[in-house]
């Protein structure tokens, strides 16, 4: 799962950037659903981390929260 979350919001990372690029301009609102989208992945990367099954489904949704145990660095 962890690997399924990373490639995902390395995915939609990429398509955001490019999408930028070659628009040259950004709507806020899709920039924010984006944003949104590619943090909870993140998010389910880190908070299911140490689980070593399959997640249930209220696990993967509560998964999706701001890390309470991370620290940002920058």
């Amino acid at each position: 799962m962890l690997m399924m979350e990373l490639d995902d919001a390395h995915e939609h990372l990429g398509n955001l950037i490019t999408a930028m690029s070659e628009q040259g301009s950004i709507d806020i609102e899709a920039y924010s659903i984006d944003v949104a989208h590619i943090y909870a992945h993140l998010n389910r990367a880190w908070n299911t981390k140490d689980i070593p099954r399959e997640v249930t489904d209220e696990e993967w949704e509560q998964g999706r929260a701001f890390p309470n145990d991370l620290e940002p660095l920058a």
